[in-house]
């Protein structure tokens, strides 16, 4: 029987993937080490670290640990061990959760890591593989019908038997793709903006307080709740970071822009009735012009293929970080793809290895993009009648109920950490491509059918519609 440790393509493939962050650099590993023959174009010309801290949860490094770089992932992070809800004005504490049998239950731990040096790892492994990277090459058009690339400055095109586009949020793929089913590319503005700090352990040991340096030396995740935003700290790199996200609503304006520029006073007044902990953090901030990154994703998508062409990543469902599952996610599409591209028989077969990838993941993928817009507008719910019911609901882990914080959602849990997406393509591959051969459409994923969690009652439903879309009118493209 096949296993995910050990599965080789049945035929030689010569694949094309566009960028390369870590969905790309995933997509490129899996293949290869399928088998497969792979170059990345990606445009820029050097590739450099950028962002903060994420957090990767089992999901992820259970897909880690099968491609043998597990270690040197976990070396870089921080295993979490818990993860705290609070809120925002007394710093009172909503929720605790445990995360010490995670490893047992899942396989794999919840780490926190700088994203530059998973990228960093990604790509070592990817080079010492022989995978080449052509910086600077980006792609300035496609041909679907003969499964082509040309990149720009380049009078040539380049023919491929697979193109997979993880060209990020951005992507021109998704934009080509939509524009051949008469549909336009539109990104949903939720309104909000983070701006990110890394602060030194040097820096905290210096001030010599309490309260921040023990959310420096401990394995744990804080998240503060509050009207129209939320904060996220936690250490990175062995401790010697404390990477905090500071997401509030974004400052108005007239053009569409990924940042904008704002002043640490217009922060610090945002969060003027924050809990004292809070106000510590923002001494931090450097003074003058920051820049924030403004948040968005978009629609589900009518497809993520067209012809021999898959969409992976941010390019097919860009999410939001309140759940923090955009690496994860990227990374279970390259995992899956590679599976199906190395089951088929010859190279006739390869869009329908690519319509089994779409059954696979489009659908979960799309359930977790969707839950973070609900998170977002549960998390950020203003003083009142309501937060009071929300608060309780958390506390009470539900009461029998969902809990309106996914991340204290038993359910919600066993099933985007506890689902092994790699085994699922291999034990349903027959099924869906008979099911494809015949014509047959899969209404839902048998994993996604009866989860609890995904049933909010229609009072949740509305409360958190209700709130959003009074405050960021915005918000109401988001339902």
């Amino acid at each position: 029987m096949f296993s995910c440790d050990n599965l080789k393509a049945k035929i030689s493939l010569d694949i094309a993937i566009m960028g390369a962050g870590i969905g790309g650099l995933s997509a490129a590993l899996a293949c290869n080490r399928a088998g497969m023959s792979v170059t990345i174009y990606e445009g820029v010309s050097e590739l450099k670290e950028i962002g903060a801290g994420i957090q990767l949860g089992p999901n992820m490094f259970r897909i880690l640990d099968r491609w043998g770089i597990y270690d040197p992932v976990h070396l870089k992070g921080v295993t979490l061990k818990e993860l705290l809800l609070r809120r925002y004005a007394d710093d009172s504490e909503l929720s605790r959760i445990s995360l010490s049998n995670a490893e047992k239950v899942y396989g794999a731990s919840m780490v926190t890591v700088h994203r530059g040096d998973i990228q960093k790892v990604l790509r070592e492994e990817v080079e010492a593989a022989g995978i080449h990277i052509e910086l600077g090459s980006r792609v300035q058009d496609i041909d679907f019908k003969n499964t082509r690339i040309k990149i720009e400055r380049c009078s040539n095109w380049i023919k491929k038997d697979v193109i997979i586009a993880a060209d990020g949020i951005k992507s021109i793929s998704r934009k080509k793709i939509l524009m051949m089913h008469g549909k336009k590319d539109r990104l949903r503005d939720t309104g909000d903006a983070a701006w990110r700090i890394l602060i030194p352990a040097e820096q905290i040991y210096k001030s010599k307080d309490i309260d921040l340096i023990e959310m420096l030396d401990n394995q744990i995740a804080f998240r503060w709740i509050g009207p129209d935003g939320h904060i996220v700290a936690y250490p990175i790199r062995n401790n010697t970071f404390l990477n905090v996200v500071f997401i509030h609503p974004k400052k108005p304006s007239v053009h569409e822009s990924w940042t904008n520029k704002s002043d640490k006073k217009e922060i610090v007044k945002f969060y003027k009735d924050w809990a004292p902990r809070i106000k510590k953090l923002l001494d931090y901030v450097p003074d003058g012009e920051i820049i924030e990154w403004n948040l968005y994703d978009c629609n589900p998508l009518i497809t993520w293929i067209e012809g021999n062409v898959a969409l992976l990543g941010d390019a097919a469902h860009p999410m939001l970080p309140y759940i923090a599952q955009g690496a994860a996610q990227a990374v279970e599409d390259a995992a899956v793809l590679a599976i199906s591209l190395a089951m088929i028989d010859n190279k006739n077969q390869i869009n329908t290895a690519l319509k089994v990838y779409e059954l696979l993941r489009k659908e979960r993928a799309e359930i977790i993009q969707t839950s973070a817009v609900h998170l977002r507008q549960t998390l950020h719910l203003h003083d009142g009648k309501q937060q009071e019911e929300r608060d309780d609901l958390i506390r009470n882990k539900g009461k029998g109920d969902c809990n309106p914080d996914l991340w204290s959602d038993e359910s919600f849990e066993a099933w985007c950490w506890g689902t092994d997406v790699q085994q699922q393509a291999i034990t349903m591959w027959h099924q869906l491509v008979e099911l494809i051969s015949k014509g047959e459409q899969i209404q839902s994923s048998p994993d996604t059918k009866e989860l609890p969690w995904l049933k909010l009652s229609k009072k949740w439903q509305l409360i958190q519609n209700d709130q959003a879309t009074t405050r960021n009118p915005t918000l109401s493209r988001l339902n």
